[in-house]
């Protein structure tokens, strides 16, 4: 059992509301702090962790909640016609995104996370490298990956799946069925495609947390909390350029940002990303903050609803259509 293996299951075996820190599990489990965050960022993607503001990470009931537009790895066995030859214990893990291996094996790296589903030819290493990211694999053109790759498919838990369609018609037909699922409902809300339990700077942070933040998550936009978790501004790039380390976060963010509510139908959501010119939108109950929609999100949903056929368009699709995918790309 790898190191990364034996956090997840230390982490199972938490008792649930048990408060989980990167320092105190590294140093428990005898690992460096970064093999920590990185499987603590894994039990998040999992389920069995959250964190919380003013809390910090908590283990939690793992639900089963699926989003409007998440496939599971064995529909996706089903939709390509596919066959599953390792990692059977993880076709009903959601699929988080899909991403088609025509690229270097170091550029595949840069973007492959855990739960993502890569779409490749007869490429052993690119096939490695996902799994050992936690990342499943789908084999196109009927090759068959050789009794090494499989074997990883059988450690990790991610499916190791092939298809005799090329990579262009395995797509395609992956993204019609992410349509149609998005189809099933018939507005669409900011919560059912938010990032929930984002990453996020209390009141009392400083500059220097900002910049371990952004190399930590390579994001460089964070909503900002109070003690009470209420949102209370939001630190970019532009607000703390130039600035040393210890001038407090409070004195530079943006304060009383734009925000929506997890009911928002997500076309607002994409009127104001358009019209305010803006890249993150901090999404609040109660003046506190539970989650994030980003430009990028709102592009998939754009992207997938444009693909659908026009026929009872609902108001939600009306709107977005007005938009184009380029004029939220240069927001």
């Amino acid at each position: 059992m790898t190191k990364h293996e034996k956090i997840i299951e230390y982490i199972k075996n938490l008792k649930i509301g048990n408060r989980i820190s990167v320092r105190k599990l590294a140093k428990e489990l005898n690992v460096s702090e970064g093999t920590a965050y990185r499987a603590i960022k894994d039990a998040q993607l999992e389920g069995l962790v959250t964190t919380l503001p003013r809390i910090g990470t908590i283990r939690i009931e793992k639900e089963n909640k699926k989003g409007i537009e998440e496939l599971t790895f064995q529909e996706v066995v089903n939709i390509v016609e596919g066959s599953v030859l390792g990692g059977f214990s993880g076709l009903e893990k959601p699929l988080k995104k899909f991403l088609i291996g025509a690229m270097e094996v170091e550029d595949i790296a840069r973007y492959i996370e855990p739960c993502d589903l890569l779409i490749v030819g007869n490429r052993k290493e690119a096939q490695l490298l996902a799994l050992n990211r936690k990342a499943a694999v789908l084999v196109t053109g009927g090759f068959y990956p050789d009794a090494e790759v499989i074997e990883l498919a059988n450690k990790v838990e991610r499916p190791i799946i092939t298809s005799s369609y090329d990579t262009f018609t395995v797509a395609m037909l992956i993204n019609r069925a992410i349509s149609t699922k998005l189809k099933q409902k018939e507005v669409i809300l900011t919560k059912d495609v938010m990032v929930s339990n984002p990453y996020f700077l209390d009141i009392n942070s400083k500059v220097g947390d900002w910049r371990r933040l952004l190399r930590a998550t390579r994001h460089s936009k964070f909503p900002v909390v109070n003690d009470e978790g209420e949102l209370v501004g939001i630190a970019t790039t532009n607000d703390v350029i130039g600035y040393p380390d210890d001038v407090p976060i409070k004195d530079l963010m943006t304060k009383n940002p734009i925000c929506v509510s997890p009911d928002t139908p997500i076309a607002y959501a994409v009127h104001l990303m358009v019209w305010e010119g803006i890249e993150l939108i901090p999404v609040v109950e109660n003046k506190k903050l539970v989650g994030v929609i980003s430009r990028q999100d709102t592009m998939k949903v754009l992207k997938s609803l444009s693909m659908q056929p026009q026929i009872g368009e609902t108001i939600d699709e009306m709107i977005l259509n007005s938009f184009s995918i380029r004029s939220l790309a240069k927001v």
